[in-house]
C-alpha cells in the first residue's frame, strides 16, 4: 500500500429498469445505503458528497439524497458532464480526499430516464437556419446536413470511419460486439435485459443508423449507483475484513475535446479516449496487456469496437481482428464488458460512470457469482460523454 492511494471500501448497484413506483431520489438513496452498509459505515463517517444526474441537474440532487439519508452539513457536490457525470462524482470525491479536506466520502450516480426516446444535440430552432447565426455565425445547422448529432448517428459515423480507415471491419464485426453483450447480460441479475439474441437476429433488427441496428443500440431506464472512497491513512484504521476488501484506485483521470479539425463537424469521441487512456496507464504505472477486465462505454455496438483501439486493447487498426478472435468474449483474453454493457446492462446516464466502477470492483473482490472473471486483479472502467468529456479509472485488487 502507498501512502496516498484512494480506495473504494463499499459499491452499490441498484437493477436498471424502469420504475414506476420510485423517483430518481429513492433511487439514490437505496444505492448510497446499501453502499455503506457494504463499507461497514454510515453517513455520519462521510465528510463529502458528491451526486451526479443529468436529466435533473439543477434540482440539487445530492441535497436532496441527504434529506433521505441524513443531512450531517457535510459539502454536497452536485455533478453534471453528460454520460461521464457518474465517472465525474467519483473524481470529485477522490480529488476532496486526495486534497486532504477529507478522509472518506460517497459519490452517487442517478438517472430516471425512462422512455425518453432518442438522445439528440441539435435543438429544433436550428434545423431550419440558413443565414449566420448563434455562437459560431453558422449558416445552417450541423444536423443532417453535414454530419449529425444524433447519437446512434454520431456512433455511427465513428464506427463507418474506422471501418473506412481499417481492413477487416465490417457489419458482422459491429453485430458481434452486440451479440457478445447481449450474451454477457444473461448472467447480470443487475442488467436491465438479460436475453441472448443471434447474430442474425442482431444483424436483421431495424436499422437505426447504419450499422447500428435496434440491438445494437443501449436502451434508456432508471437506475443509480454508489461507491464508497477513503484515504489510505483512513483506511488503515478499519477492520481488518474491510481492508481485505478494499479496492484501490490506481488512476482517476478526466479530459475533454482537444481541437481538432473534423471536429467542427463531427464530434470526435477517439481523442480525448486515447488521450486519457495513456495519462491512466501511466498513473497507475500499468499496460493494457495488464488488465483482466475493461467496462467501456458501448453506447452503441460502434462505439465499442473503436474503443478497443482507443484504450489500446488491440494493435493499432485491429479491433475487427480482436472481436473475431473471442478475446473481448467473457471467456476470453481481455474479457469486456462482461456485466452486459451499456447495450443490454441499460445506460441510465448518470448512473453509468459509477456502474462501471461497481462492476469492475465486484469482479477484483470476487463477488461476481456466476459471471465472474476468475482471478481478477486489475480492471478499467470506461465512459465518455459527448461534448465531450471521458472519465477512465484503473482498479487493482488490495495485495
Amino acid at each position: 500500500m502507498s501512502g496516498d492511494s484512494i480506495w473504494i471500501i463499499g459499491a452499490s448497484m441498484t437493477k436498471f429498469a424502469r420504475y414506476e413506483d420510485q423517483d430518481a431520489v429513492d433511487l439514490a438513496s437505496t444505492a448510497s445505503l446499501e453502499a455503506m452498509t457494504d463499507a461497514g459505515v454510515s453517513i455520519h463517517d462521510m465528510d463529502v458528497l458528491a451526486a451526479g444526474t443529468l436529466f435533473q441537474a439543477s434540482t440539487s440532487m445530492g441535497q436532496r439524497i441527504q434529506k433521505q439519508i441524513g443531512q450531517t452539513g457535510i459539502p454536497a457536490y452536485n455533478v453534471s458532464n453528460a454520460c461521464a457525470t457518474g465517472a465525474t462524482a467519483i473524481r470529485t470525491v477522490y480529488l476532496s480526499i486526495k486534497a486532504g479536506e477529507a478522509d472518506m466520502g460517497i459519490a452517487i450516480g442517478v438517472e430516471q430516464m425512462g422512455k425518453m426516446g432518442l438522445l439528440s444535440g441539435a435543438t429544433k430552432s436550428e434545423r431550419n437556419v440558413f443565414e449566420p447565426s448563434g455562437r459560431y455565425g453558422a449558416a445552417m445547422g450541423v444536423d443532417g446536413f453535414l454530419g449529425t448529432e444524433t447519437m446512434p448517428g454520431v456512433f455511427a459515423q465513428a464506427g463507418m470511419q474506422y471501418a473506412y480507415e481499417n481492413d477487416g471491419v465490417g457489419f458482422e464485426q459491429f453485430a458481434r460486439v452486440a451479440y457478445k453483450n447481449h450474451k454477457h447480460s444473461t448472467l447480470n441479475p443487475l442488467a436491465q435485459y438479460q436475453k441472448e439474441f443471434s447474430m442474425e437476429e442482431v444483424m436483421g433488427a431495424p436499422v437505426q443508423s447504419y450499422p447500428n441496428t435496434l440491438l445494437m443500440c443501449c436502451p434508456t431506464g432508471d437506475g443509480a449507483a454508489a461507491v464508497i472512497l477513503v484515504s489510505e491513512e483512513k483506511l488503515r484504521s478499519l477492520p481488518t475484513e474491510t481492508q481485505k476488501r478494499a479496492v484501490k484506485i490506481s488512476a482517476s483521470v478526466l479530459t475533454s475535446d482537444p481541437y481538432v479539425e473534423s471536429g467542427q463537424v463531427q464530434p470526435d469521441v477517439n481523442t480525448l479516449t486515447r488521450n486519457a487512456a495513456s495519462q491512466a496507464y501511466e498513473m497507475a504505472g500499468v499496460g493494457p496487456e495488464d488488465l483482466d477486465l475493461v467496462e467501456l462505454h458501448d453506447c452503441f455496438a460502434t462505439a465499442e469496437l473503436i474503443h478497443y483501439d482507443n484504450l489500446g486493447l488491440c494493435e493499432p487498426g485491429g479491433a475487427g481482428d480482436f472481436i473475431d478472435s473471442g478475446k473481448p468474449f467473457r471467456d476470453g483474453s481481455m474479457p469486456v464488458n462482461v456485466s452486459g454493457g451499456l447495450i443490454s446492462k441499460g445506460h441510465p446516464i448518470g448512473a453509468t460512470g459509477v456502474a462501471n466502477v461497481f462492476e469492475v470492483t465486484t469482479h477484483l473482490r470476487g463477488e461476481a457469482g456466476d459471471r465472474q472473471i476468475e482471478g481478477a486483479k486489475v480492471g478499467l472502467a470506461h465512459v465518455i460523454g459527448l461534448g465531450s468529456s471521458c472519465g477512465i479509472h484503473i482498479l487493482e485488487k488490495a495485495s
